[in-house]
């Protein structure tokens, strides 16, 4: 998909990989719908965005209501217009603790966020991009959506029910005009942790660092965006997520035994 003069709705608009979504999106000519449940945030990324600001609409709603989805989403098209593209980056991760440890009312507020927070969007929005010449889901899973990594057992859950959610989705949309990625993002440093009130175990929750490990989210957002306009149904964003994969693929009890090891270290 070409994204000049093309509308895009980004949720998680509000800081790291989606602020740079939507600013790079902003670049390339596309009107954004941003949605974030943050407002302030919202309106700092429409400050970063400068004179492309007037191409931006913001929208503040917690995707994990599907009351409060469905109302945004009739709220966008009235507003904006026709939607071309939806790109699905809200979520969060879980404590760094382990499952036995996580009580339920984590489990369900994760769930509702990454899974159903992404079907409540990607279902309302469909009927509208069907009609389109052309449009475009993107959904946002992880590297932990197809490699295990203890500590964040529910998240990953959350991230292989996105992944095989949007699979299925490319299916069933292969005889329609409406494309369908799935992106694994590896290491990305964003203030996921921060946002998410998830600190490491004897930590407090801080933003995330650079410390030439994480991929920083500008060179993520370009990379996803750089898959989406190649039309590519898996999006593998940075050399951890891409190494990870060809070790699963290879040999999956190798690969979740390094992850584990690396883990191990955190959860002791």
């Amino acid at each position: 998909m070409k994204l000049h003069n093309k509308t895009i709705v980004v949720t998680g608009a509000g800081n790291g990989m989606g602020r740079e979504l939507v600013l790079q999106l902003l670049a390339k000519g596309a009107k954004v719908a941003a949605l974030d449940i943050n407002e302030s945030a919202l309106a700092e990324t429409a400050k970063l965005a400068g004179e492309r600001s007037g191409s931006l609409f913001a929208f503040e709603v917690d995707i994990s209501s599907r009351k409060a989805v469905e109302a945004t989403v009739s709220e966008v098209i009235n507003f904006v217009g026709n939607v071309d593209a939806i790109i699905n980056n809200a979520g969060i991760i879980q404590p760094f603790i382990k499952l036995n440890d996580l009580d339920y009312a984590a489990v369900e507020k994760v769930f509702n966020i990454n899974f159903f927070g992404t079907l409540y969007v990607t279902k309302s929005f469909l009927p509208h991009l069907l009609v389109r010449p052309e449009a475009h889901i993107v959904n946002i899973s992880s590297m932990g959506g197809f490699v295990p990594v203890p500590g964040q057992t529910i998240y990953g859950a959350t991230k292989a029910a996105v992944k095989l959610m949007t699979e299925g989705l490319t299916q069933e949309l292969k005889d329609t005009l409406v494309r369908v990625s799935v992106v694994f993002p590896g290491a990305v440093g964003t203030n996921i942790m921060h946002n998410s009130g998830a600190a490491l175990p004897g930590t407090k929750a801080e933003p995330a660092q650079k410390n030439g490990i994480n991929l920083p989210p500008g060179e993520a957002a370009r990379q996803i965006i750089a898959g989406i306009e190649n039309n590519q149904e898996r999006i593998f964003v940075g050399r951890d997520s891409k190494m990870m994969n060809f070790m699963y693929r290879i040999n999956a009890r190798f690969a979740s035994n390094l992850i584990g090891k690396q883990m191990k270290k955190i959860l002791k």
